[in-house]
């Protein structure tokens, strides 16, 4: 499996990696975007900045980097950026196929992505990228599957996934929704020939969002490598945004809110990776400061008032702007 390459890692960071949903395409709906990015959001602007990051993530001790078919150009800048670097072995690259993304480059389209998980996306999307990322790819996801995805029941879609992780490959899903954890055990029932067809899971998780914890303890037991996902809260959790809570418990260990809300993840014993969806190399900086915070049980509790009911937690980030 990919992620072994991890397990012998020395470097602090190699446990945190980097998400490219919010560099990939104009729009996304993490809060304060708008001044993270140049106010051209240009092509070429937006592969500029994801190789500095790429580039800074590496120098940093990250070495898994996540992309999907609906980030907009993430698999393409990473691409170009694995290209021009031939000789990193030493790195997990993940991928994710189910949303088609539509929004052709613009931060105000009436859709921004389109939702699929049938046998004939799946086709279209790993043809796609198989022709940017080829034998790059570590680790091909089914990008948010919930309770009532088609993905947990198609055999025929299981059949080829099968066939893809016999080639090699690792076969993934990630979760969206507040029945994450319902998802996360309907997908580790899922058998090809007896065999469990899932070897990595990738969810939100938070200090406000903390429902699918108990699924994933499953899903590690199970063998799974599990990857955190949305460990911000889409930006709520970082300055100027974060809680009084969480403020004040940053204060205290005179880091960023943003790395305390991810070192309260990596104490999960059952998180693998936890990702940075940084869109500035200053703001990657201070997410890898998570792997030195240190928390006391004062802190901890505190910091655990801040959750939220899932259902209001999902509707809130639903309510999110694209910027």
């Amino acid at each position: 499996m990919p992620f072994s390459r991890l397990a012998a890692a020395t470097t602090p960071t190699a446990h945190l990696g980097l998400g490219l949903a919010a560099v990939g395409r104009p729009g996304y709906i993490n809060l304060g975007r708008e001044h993270d990015l140049p106010a051209e959001r240009t092509v070429e602007a937006l592969r500029a900045r994801t190789h500095e990051l790429l580039d800074a993530a590496y120098a940093q001790g990250v070495r898994y980097f996540d992309a999907a078919r609906s980030y907009g150009r993430s698999e393409e800048f990473l691409a170009d950026w694995l290209t021009a670097r031939p000789g990193l072995d030493d790195i997990v690259v993940g991928s994710k196929w189910g949303y088609t993304y539509t929004a052709g480059w613009t931060t105000d389209a009436e859709k921004h992505e389109v939702k699929d998980h049938s046998l004939q996306t799946y086709e279209r999307q790993r043809a796609e990228t198989d022709a940017l990322l080829g034998d790059r790819l570590d680790l091909y996801q089914i990008h948010s599957v919930t309770p009532d995805s088609p993905a947990l029941t198609d055999k025929d879609l299981h059949a080829r996934l099968a066939e893809a992780a016999a080639q090699g490959l690792t076969i993934g899903f990630s979760t969206s929704g507040p029945a994450q954890a319902d998802a996360i055990r309907a997908a580790l029932a899922v058998t090809v020939d007896g065999e469990p067809l899932f070897r990595t899971v990738q969810s939100t998780y938070n200090a406000l969002e903390t429902s699918a914890g108990p699924a994933l303890a499953e899903a590690h037991d199970a063998g799974l490598t599990v990857i955190v996902k949305e460990g911000m809260a889409n930006g709520r959790l970082a300055d100027p945004y974060a809680p009084d809570a969480l403020k004040a418990v940053a204060a205290e260990t005179s880091l960023g809110c943003d790395a305390v809300a991810l070192a309260l993840i990596l104490r999960r014993p059952w998180a693998g990776v936890v990702l940075s969806g940084a869109a500035t190399t200053v703001q990657l900086a201070s997410n890898l400061h998570a792997a030195v915070v240190d928390l006391d049980e004062d802190q901890l509790e505190r910091l655990s008032s801040l959750v939220e009911e899932p259902g209001a937690y999902w509707a809130r980030r639903g309510q999110l702007p694209w910027h």
